[in-house]
């Protein structure tokens, strides 16, 4: 972010990490007061969305995106600082954080490319950490998840974050994982909600939850508030990465019990002279209500709140009305009107039931072009044919014959010529395979064969 054509430290807050619970410094750009000092006190987040508040005794130009070294329990630790300046002293009153407490952890100085190489190297053994931990637990029969694990940023201790039905005795646990990793172990039991919190993931929107993004308090969902938005119960559909009703359901509703305020109760009744009618289905945005009538659910007839508000009115002056009918009003068509440009455009309906011109002329062309050239096997003397087995061939097999796109692939094991000697047959079934065998000549015309002539008996005659 450029402001003035100079360069914002809020540039780097979105460089780091995966943007966990980043959070905009506003008023980083605009100067102090003449005669006020900057907030001594800073945010640094650690690892996934763990955030802590710090001093910085030493006055270090810190801006968002500093790799520094703080104070721990035992040892440092390494974080990356999230937000200074005056918004940090918001931050501490927000969360109830004392800011003159003389217990606050301090800021060491700024990691130097020593710290930083410890910190990577320790990290990238948490995955094997947690994997062997997992192990551990099993064979203990513990029912827990160990869904997390954090190294300080020295190696001195290693924090382990599970999540669990109930209270789990994990002391033996403790002792194999000291025995097995030879550090410092802490055990620490959280929610379900803060386990996506710290994973982080898609949501079905296809972006990140908003748990690991910007939302730092988990409110209670309960299945009222989809209720109340008209929303089907089903817990596929409402339940988060978490397992639990998404975060989400709070966001629009204030919204929706406000609009609500101005409807009728759902359970009420509308007396007729036809019947007692129910309410079933209600439409916050169009302002609309559906009635049926008792023992007829299948017909529904549609009411706008201040048709159902007028009927409430005579009812309770003990007035009923005819029917429901007499308040349905015609629905406006909003069907677009079809000129009669646009069918003409479209065409008639057995359009395609015609062949296309274009396709019989291709065959008519092709018939002619077959034509000539069934005149070219005729004046070779070497394929010369009797003129009553010409006559004999089956139109048919002619056609297939002279079209060459209609004409099939020929197999390949199967040949195009019977080399061998046949018996001699009579007249009738001479002329039956007369136009197979033609065909056959035909079909293989495009690759050089041997003269039928030689291989074929002779007649009798």
């Amino acid at each position: 972010m450029i402001y003035n054509d100079t360069p914002s430290h809020n540039t780097t807050a979105y460089n780091y990490g995966s943007v966990k619970l980043s959070v905009y410094d506003w008023l980083s750009d605009i100067p102090l007061p003449a005669g006020q000092e900057v907030f001594d006190c800073v945010e640094v987040r650690f690892k996934n969305s763990r955030k802590e508040f710090f001093r910085n005794v030493h006055r270090l130009p810190l801006q968002i995106g500093d790799m520094v070294a703080t104070e721990a329990i035992s040892g440092h630790d390494i974080g990356t600082v999230s937000l200074t300046g005056e918004l940090v002293r918001i931050q501490m009153r927000k969360k109830k954080a004392d800011a003159l407490s003389p217990t606050l952890p301090k800021i060491y100085r700024k990691a130097t490319e020593r710290d930083i190489e410890i910190w990577r190297d320790h990290r990238a053994k948490e995955v094997a950490l947690q994997k062997r931990s997992r192990e551990l637990a099993i064979a203990l029969g513990l029912e827990m998840k160990i869904s997390d694990v954090e190294y300080q940023g020295d190696g001195s201790k290693a924090t382990f974050y599970y999540t669990a039905e109930g209270r789990v005795d994990f002391r033996q646990l403790i002792k194999d994982m000291a025995k097995e990793f030879s550090t410092r172990i802490e055990m620490r039991q959280i929610g379900y909600r803060q386990e996506a919190a710290r994973l982080g993931g898609i949501g079905s929107s296809g972006r990140e939850i908003s748990c690991s993004t910007w939302l730092t308090e988990f409110r209670s969902v309960t299945t009222s508030a989809a209720r109340y938005q008209q929303l089907s119960l089903n817990p596929q559909k409402l339940a988060g990465q978490c397992g639990k009703l998404k975060c989400d359901l709070n966001f629009e509703l204030d919204c929706y019990l406000e609009a609500l305020r101005d409807f009728p109760r759902t359970d009420t009744k509308l007396l007729t002279e036809k019947g007692i009618a129910s309410c079933q289905k209600v439409d916050i945005f169009k302002r609309l209500m559906w009635f049926t009538y008792e023992g007829d659910f299948i017909n529904w007839h549609k009411l706008t709140v201040d048709q159902v508000k007028e009927i409430l009115e005579l009812n309770k002056q003990k007035q009923t009305v005819p029917s429901l009918e007499e308040y349905i009003t015609e629905e406006e068509d909003t069907t677009q009107k079809v000129s009669p440009m646009d069918n003409s455009q479209e065409g008639s309906l057995t359009r395609f039931d015609e062949k296309p011109k274009k396709r019989k002329n291709k065959k008519k062309q092709g018939g002619k072009n077959t034509a000539a050239n069934d005149t070219a096997p005729e004046a070779n003397p070497d394929k010369e044919r009797d003129d009553n087995n010409k006559e004999k061939v089956a139109p048919v097999a002619k056609e297939k014959r002279n079209n060459p796109e209609g004409r099939k692939p020929q197999p390949e094991n199967k040949k195009p010529f019977n080399n061998n000697p046949q018996k001699a047959i009579n007249n009738a079934q001479k002329q039956e395979k007369v136009a197979p065998q033609a065909t056959n000549i035909k079909k293989s015309s495009r690759k050089p064969f041997k003269k039928p002539n030689k291989t074929t008996p002779k007649s009798d005659e």
